[in-house]
């Protein structure tokens, strides 16, 4: 038997046969579902896309209901122990680990990046002292537009390559400049003698030292933060990489779009809101009053449970780990006793685990920025610079895609119809209703 759906049309009881590939029907079959000739026919209707696929992809396999995330068919645990960033970038962009040669050719490529034009740095000069170092970042990845003209090309395979290296070698040396102007220090050039990590943390916190020697483990752990932030399937900054790119954009105006969907405290930073939340309960002893609290809705619980995940979330677990070994460097951080009790309490009480709410990456990812020194406002930069790759890897993949087209989803629309222009000496004051523009904004 084929793999079909059959659907019956109850209003005219007109049935079609849609076909099922890869656990899914185009719902461009539904328009043959008609009332008249001139019926446009039946659309789905699914707000902030929760059952919708807009695109086929090869890059993260993500089973949320067993908590798996693999990149490429690689499980997120044995990269996360094994692997380095560079080298699950290249997996992620290229689709396969590299060899020594590759890698060492890849490593060499992305170091050589790392430099950014001296009218970079005035650029992010003017910002306010105060401005948030993800607003630096996201205007500045949105500049670079302009200084590499050849990146509109992107339907030439070797501009993609080019620029996927510019950024992701670029990245981190925005990153830390946003960071150090937000701090009023000088800023610190890439020393491309150490690895990406390594130099990051220098170009950071580099002060007197004639050359900046990074702490191993907190080397490492940084390191493996940007593995498990990699890719994530399709989520909002991804989604937006894909929109914006369909337009045929430079990727650096479609990963500044990704940039600006990180941002918001939904997504990027939501780790920021972990860590408010736990210095807000603040002692082991307020952690149940402060469930009880949750639990009647009058605060909102951060850092557990996901859009995607119904289980652990398999990074979470990973950073648990992780936590403890940046504590033996760091000292450890007083809100992980809060995060532990909060932790244990949810995880037996029913009302946690009817709905599926476990600790995701969010919530220990925050205490270890913090442990490492790195204020609130930075928590979603660091996100961006281990999403880059992921971003670049779907940016690409959709212009490769032949059925992908500029991004244009429909509407249902529910508002007036034929009203005649009503000049404004005899027009009437405007009703106050629920669905007026101005009560949005």
């Amino acid at each position: 038997m084929a793999d079909t759906l059959t659907i019956t049309d109850n209003r005219t009881g007109k049935t079609v046969e849609v076909p099922i590939e890869n656990g899914a029907i185009p719902t461009k079959a539904l328009l043959q579902l008609k009332t008249s000739d001139d019926d446009i026919g039946l659309r789905g209707y699914d707000p902030s896309f929760t059952n919708t696929a807009a695109c086929k992809s090869r890059i993260t396999f993500i089973d949320g209901e067993k908590g798996i995330l693999q990149y490429r068919g690689y499980p997120i645990e044995q990269l996360a122990e094994k692997s380095n960033y560079l080298e699950t970038a290249y997996l992620i962009v290229k689709g396969e680990l590299p060899d020594a040669a590759h890698f060492t050719r890849w490593e060499r490529n992305i170091t050589m990046h790392t430099m950014v034009h001296e009218n970079i740095k005035t650029f992010i000069s003017g910002f306010r002292y105060d401005a948030h170092p993800m607003g630096i970042l996201l205007g500045t990845v949105g500049a670079l537009s302009t200084f590499y003209p050849d990146a509109h090309d992107v339907e030439n395979l070797e501009s993609r390559r080019l620029q996927t290296r510019r950024l992701i070698g670029k990245l981190p040396t925005i990153a830390a400049y946003a960071y150090r102007h937000s701090r009023g220090y000088p800023y610190v050039s890439p020393d491309n003698e150490l690895s990406y990590t390594g130099n990051f943390l220098s170009m950071l916190f580099q002060m007197r030292e004639r050359r900046y020697v990074p702490n191993p483990v907190i080397e490492r752990a940084l390191d493996t933060l940007f593995v498990l932030h990699g890719d994530h399937e399709q989520n909002c900054s991804a989604n937006a990489v894909r929109a914006v790119g369909s337009s045929l954009v430079d990727p650096y105006s479609a990963v500044a779009a990704g940039i600006a969907a990180l941002y918001g405290p939904l997504h990027g930073g939501a780790n920021e809101a972990v860590v408010r939340m736990l210095e807000s309960i603040g002692s082991v002893q307020n952690v149940a009053k402060s469930v009880a609290r949750f639990k009647k809705g009058e605060e909102r619980l951060m850092g557990f449970g996901h859009r995607v995940y119904k289980n652990f979330d398999p990074r979470g677990t990973i950073i648990k780990k992780l936590a403890y070994d940046v504590f033996e460097v760091t000292g450890k951080n007083p809100l992980i006793d809060v995060a532990l009790e909060l932790e244990r309490i949810a995880l037996q009480d029913d009302y946690f685990l009817k709905r599926k709410l476990y600790p995701n990456v969010d919530f220990y990812s925050a205490i270890i920025y913090q442990a490492m020194g790195f204020p609130m406002k930075m928590f979603p930069v660091l996100f961006a610079i281990g999403r880059t790759s992921g971003w670049l890897a779907q940016w690409a993949e959709m212009l490769r895609d032949p059925e992908q087209r500029i991004a244009r989803p429909r509407q249902l629309y529910l508002g007036e119809m034929d009203r005649d222009y009503v000049d404004i000496a005899q027009r009437p004051a405007p009703t106050d209703r629920e669905d007026m523009v101005s009560d949005s904004i």
